[in-house]
């Protein structure tokens, strides 16, 4: 399973919002709540992001064997 625990823990670490999130990456309120779930997201989400909080993958998700 792929947790976004760390995502949060970035967001917090940069002062970033979850409103400032969502301008940044021009996403939705729904996809916050995927993510939020941890639920399936497409990979170009992913990327934005990275681009959006300069950070690497491992920064914001983690497989986690269930």
């Amino acid at each position: 399973m792929i947790r976004f625990d760390r995502l949060w823990e970035t967001m917090k670490a940069k002062g970033i919002s979850t409103y400032q999130l969502r301008e940044r990456c021009g996403i939705d309120s729904k996809t916050v709540r995927r993510l939020k779930a941890n639920d399936n997201i497409e990979t170009k989400t992913l990327n934005k992001l990275c681009d959006a909080l300069d950070c690497r993958l491992e920064d914001i998700a983690e497989f986690v064997k269930e």
